[in-house]
């Protein structure tokens, strides 16, 4: 594990590099999470060095004080745009939060890249207003709730399910609510036109978190956008179903680089 130091922190990372000699992958987790998520796509290393970070507060990095909504997801971009420009990752791979983490440094930050993609996420990532309570005052409940069927995982294995509980347990209530909250409040909507790099969509088809319509939205809002469906995944398919997911990846870095 690497750790860059910006804007008085201090963003854990960590690299897989097996020598494929392609550009970077800076991967970026979603709400409650970590760089743990993105484990199985250390097997993309083959091609091009993998990159996974923690953003603030999360996993090995320090934490911020700054409130939820845009305030936040700027701070969670300068952890991004930190590590990326570390390791010359020249594409992004965003989950869920993560996903609007990589939309916002598209659309507000000057980094060079040469591709996205998108993962359980959206243009808009509203919350439902019961697990917004929830996240205030009953983690159990918010967790549980994340965690049964066709919210995170459509139908994990059970050791896969209560690691992904303890990542969130050790993120811990008041990140977790404040990257619930930052989810909620985004909305680029009416931007997807001026994205302007070749972008993927992945979303398992059982994901009632951020349904395949979200992701069908993004690629026809983004002028090289396409979507992938995974199937029998829900909202991490990068953790339930990593070969299809995985496939997906390498098939668009081959696509819009040429370069695996």
């Amino acid at each position: 594990m690497s750790t860059v130091e910006h804007h008085g922190r201090g963003t854990a990372y960590e690299v897989a590099d097996r020598s494929g000699g392609g550009p970077a992958v800076c991967c970026i987790h979603g709400s409650g999470g970590s760089r743990s998520v993105w484990r199985a796509q250390h097997r993309l290393a083959d091609d091009r060095p993998i990159v996974t970070l923690d953003l603030s507060g999360h996993g090995a990095s320090d934490d911020i004080d700054a409130r939820p909504g845009y305030a936040t997801l700027s701070a969670y971009a300068d952890d991004v745009i930190a590590v990326a420009e570390a390791t010359d990752a020249r594409y992004l791979v965003g989950n869920s939060l993560g996903g609007a983490v990589v939309l916002h440094v598209l659309l507000e930050r000057d980094l060079d890249l040469d591709g996205v993609v998108l993962a359980g996420t959206g243009a808009r990532l509203g919350v439902l207003e019961d697990l917004l309570e929830w996240l205030n005052d009953d983690f159990d409940r918010a967790v549980e709730f994340l965690h049964g069927p066709g919210r995170l995982f459509d139908d994990p294995d059970p050791q896969l399910r209560e690691r992904s509980k303890e990542v969130m347990y050790d993120c811990g209530q008041a990140v977790t609510r404040r990257d619930f909250l930052t989810c909620h409040r985004f909305d680029v909507r009416d931007r997807l036109d001026e994205i302007d790099v070749p972008a993927l969509a992945i979303c398992g088809e059982n994901d009632r978190l951020t349904p395949p319509r979200y992701h069908e939205y993004l690629a026809d809002g983004i002028d090289d956008g396409r979507c992938v469906t995974i199937e029998n995944a829900a909202h991490l398919a990068m953790l339930e179903r990593p070969t299809a997911f995985n496939d997906a990846v390498r098939d668009f870095l081959e696509r819009v680089g040429g370069d695996a």
